[in-house]
C-alpha cells in the first residue's frame, strides 16, 4: 500500500484500524476504526472515522496503525558475526564458545561500533523506537563496550532511546572486586546490572549479591534466568525469592525462563506464583529460545521435542508484566533475525500460541510496545495517545490474518509525523569485517 503524505503541516490518517489496547490500555486488542489527525509532529486528535474533515486526509483504508515498537532484550554487541564465526552444531554452549573466540580475537571498539550502528539503522528502518542491548562483561571488554555504547547512544538520540545492560557471568557475581567494578562502571554509564545463570549451585548467593550491589549502586536488574532445558534450573525461582526476602525496590527483569516450560506443573506454578509475588517482569525470546533451544550435538538428524519458550501466557494470566523481544541477530546464539519488532510479533504468535480468539491476540501487540516501555521505563510510551509523538508504523493489512500472513515489507514508518526512508543497510558494508569468511 503505497501512502503519501504532506512534506509538512497538519493532515489526519483517516480510516486507520488500531487495537484497542494501545491506545487506552485495554485488555481486549478489538480493532477500532479511527482517524488520526497529526499537528507538528505529535497526534493532535483521535477521534471515530467519517467524524473528521475528509480534506486533505489520508485514506488508509482501513490500515492497521501500531505505534513504533520496543525491543527489551537484544545484544548489539554480538550482532552480524556469523560470516566469520558460526556456530558449529547450533548448541548454546556451540554459540557460548563461538563468541568467546570472536570476542577475543575482534571485538576492538571499532568493530563493536560498526556493527552497533548497522543494527541500529535495521531496527530504525522497521520502525522501533527504543531498544535495550545486553553488554558482555567479560574483562577487559567491559570498558570496550561501555564506551562505545555511551557514543552510540549519543548518536542515535532522538531516532533510538538505548539502555544498556552489563552481562556477566555467575563466577564474574560471585568475585566481588570483579562484581563491583562492572557496578561501577554500568552506574557511570547510566546502565542496568545484568547476568545469566541456570543450573548452578549458588544461585541464590549469586542473587543476593547482585541484589546487594544493585541496592548500593542504585540499579535495576536485568538477567538471564534459566536458558535451559534443564528442569533443575533454578535461577528464576531464587531470583523471585532474593526480591521478596530482601526488599528490593529496583525494577527486575528475568530473560529467557525457558526451563520453567520443563518442569513438573506444581513446581512451575508454585514459580510462577512467587514470580507474581515479587513484582519481576519476564521477557521472552521467541525466535532464539526456538531455534537454539532442544538441539542435540550428538545426534544431528534429532527433531526437537519442545518449543524452548517459558510459559508466558501461564505467567501473564498470573499478573507477571511480560513482553517479546528480538535477543541475538545473525550472530552464534540466532543465526537470522533483524531486529524487526514486527517479526518478533509475528513469530511470537505463532510459536507461543497468542493468536485465539483473535481480538485477545491484538492485545498482544502491546507485548512489543507499550509493556516492554513499561518494564524498562522508556521515555517512548509507545502508545498512540492525544499529545503523544507520532512515531508510528502503517499497515496495508486490515485485520490479523492479513497483518500476520506477509512481513509488512511495504510498511510505512512515521517518526514524529513524518515518512522515514525504510531502506535497510546493505550487508556488504560489513564485508571488511568479517574477512575472508564470506
Amino acid at each position: 500500500m503505497t501512502i503519501t503524505l504532506p512534506a509538512a503541516g497538519s493532515y489526519t490518517l483517516r480510516n486507520a484500524s488500531v487495537p484497542a489496547s494501545v491506545m487506552d490500555d485495554a485488555a481486549s486488542g478489538a480493532l477500532r476504526t479511527v482517524d488520526i489527525a497529526v499537528t507538528g509532529g505529535a497526534v493532535s486528535a483521535i477521534t471515530p472515522a467519517s467524524s473528521s474533515p475528509t480534506a486533505g486526509g489520508i485514506d488508509l483504508d482501513g490500515g492497521i496503525v501500531l505505534p513504533a515498537f520496543v525491543d527489551l532484550h537484544t545484544h548489539l554487541d554480538k550482532g552480524h558475526i556469523w560470516p566469520r564465526r558460526q556456530n558449529p552444531d547450533g548448541t548454546w554452549i556451540g554459540a557460548l564458545m563461538a563468541v568467546l573466540e570472536d570476542r577475543q580475537a575482534n571485538w576492538a571498539a571499532s568493530d563493536v561500533e560498526r556493527r552497533m550502528d548497522f543494527a541500529l539503522r535495521c531496527a530504525y528502518a522497521h520502525g522501533t523506537a527504543a531498544i535495550r542491548t545486553h553488554l558482555d562483561m567479560a574483562p577487559p571488554q567491559h570498558t570496550i563496550s561501555w564506551d562505545v555504547f555511551e557514543a552510540i547512544r549519543a548518536r542515535w538520540a532522538g531516532r533510538i532511546e538505548l539502555q544498556g545492560v552489563g552481562l556477566m557471568a555467575p563466577d564474574t557475581i560471585l568475585d566481588p572486586a570483579a562484581l563491583r567494578a562492572i557496578a561501577e562502571r554500568t552506574k557511570a554509564a547510566g546502565g542496568v546490572l545484568g547476568g545469566s545463570t541456570a543450573v548452578h549451585a549458588e544461585n541464590p548467593t549469586i542473587m543476593r549479591r547482585l541484589l546487594e550491589m544493585a541496592g548500593e549502586f542504585d540499579l535495576d536488574i536485568d538477567l538471564h534466568t534459566d536458558e535451559s532445558p534443564d528442569p533443575a534450573a533454578s535461577a528464576l525461582r531464587s531470583l523471585a525469592d532474593a526480591v521478596i526476602e530482601t526488599g528490593f525496590t529496583g525494577t527486575v527483569v528475568a530473560g529467557h525462563c525457558c526451563a520453567l516450560a520443563n518442569q513438573p506443573a506444581d513446581q512451575a506454578q508454585a514459580t510462577i506464583e512467587r514470580v507474581a509475588q515479587s513484582g519481576v517482569a519476564v521477557v521472552s525470546l521467541p525466535m532464539c529460545n526456538m531455534y537454539l533451544q532442544d538441539r542435540d550435538n550428538v545426534d544431528r538428524v534429532r527433531t526437537p521435542r519442545w518449543r524452548g519458550v517459558t510459559l508466558l501466557n501461564e505467567l501473564k494470566t498470573a499478573g507477571v508484566p511480560v513482553a517479546i523481544a528480538s535477543d541475538n541477530t545473525r550472530d552464534p546464539f540466532y543465526a537470522y533475525g533483524d531486529l524487526d519488532g514486527f517479526e518478533v510479533l509475528r513469530e511470537g504468535a505463532r510459536i507461543l500460541q497468542f493468536d485465539h480468539p483473535q481480538a485477545d491476540a491484538f492485545a498482544w501487540a502491546r507485548s512489543v510496545g507499550a509493556d516492554p516501555a513499561a518494564i524498562a521505563g522508556f521515555a517512548h510510551a509507545a502508545k498512540l495517545a492525544v499529545g503523544v509523538s507520532a512515531d508510528l508504523v502503517l499497515f496495508g493489512a486490515r485485520n490479523w490474518t492479513e497483518l500476520m500472513s506477509r512481513p509488512q515489507s511495504d510498511r510505512t514508518v512515521l517518526r514524529a509525523g513524518a515518512a522515514i526512508d525504510t531502506t535497510l543497510p546493505d550487508y556488504r558494508e560489513l564485508d571488511d569485517l568479517m574477512g575472508p569468511h564470506l
